[in-house]
């Protein structure tokens, strides 16, 4: 049995209560991506939760149009790569090139398209951009071989309870493709996913609004035994 290696950890008073991606994430092998080994994915448009973090990196989605502005206030915060959301679902076409070339020009280390992007919009931004491209997989049905040839870098699996069948399914027949997916929320759920052939992992972290809740309970309860 392989003995654990022994890892110093350095915190401040004032920096110790960050958002910490569970452990078993670091069993995952990892994605090489332009020099940078990325293991974990935070998966936040929260700056607040951005900024305090021990994640690899950033994969901002969200459910609006894609929006240049957005990218630039992560991208500020940030201290970690950043995987950002450029459509493909409500916006696709020509301005999600757009978007995409304006992210690579921001500095992001990728960009990240839906599930329903059609193939030549994927050809037409690897034409365009030199940042890997990343798209979304929902289900197992889905042509993987088409979005490969058609440019994509790196297959971003979301599937919900079925996200490990998918994994599974996709590297039984696509051996070295990367593959980044969601662990679900325990260790063995990630750990299932990392097994399934899962080379990095997102993690949602918890609201904002929850962690202040549990600070604020926690201030209630020195004030009222003081």
């Amino acid at each position: 049995m392989e003995k654990e290696k022994f890892i110093p950890e350095i915190r401040t008073g004032l920096r110790k209560n960050i958002i910490q991606v569970p452990k078993a994430i670091y069993k995952a092998s990892g994605i090489n991506i332009l020099g940078k080994r990325v293991k974990s994915f935070l998966f936040s448009t929260d700056v607040a939760i951005i900024r305090n973090t021990n994640a690899d990196a950033i994969i901002a989605v969200y459910p609006f149009t894609p929006q240049p502005a957005i990218t630039q206030a992560i991208m500020d915060v940030a201290s970690v790569p950043v995987f950002c959301g450029v459509g493909g679902g409500i916006t696709s076409g020509q301005r999600s090139i757009n978007i995409a070339l304006h992210a690579e020009f921001q500095g992001a280390l990728g960009v990240v398209l839906n599930a329903p992007t059609p193939n030549e919009v994927i050809r037409e931004m690897k034409e365009r951009i030199d940042i890997p491209i990343v798209v979304t997989v929902v289900s197992e049905s889905e042509n993987i071989d088409e979005r490969i040839k058609a440019g994509v870098s790196i297959l971003n699996v979301s599937g919900a309870a079925n996200t490990a069948n998918i994994v599974k399914m996709i590297r039984k027949d696509y051996p070295y493709i990367p593959i980044i997916a969601t662990g679900g929320p325990t260790d063995d759920t990630i750990l299932k996913t990392v097994e399934a052939g899962a080379n990095a992992i997102t993690y949602t972290p918890p609201l904002t609004s929850d962690i202040l809740s549990g600070i604020m309970d926690t201030y209630r309860d020195k004030i009222e035994n003081d």
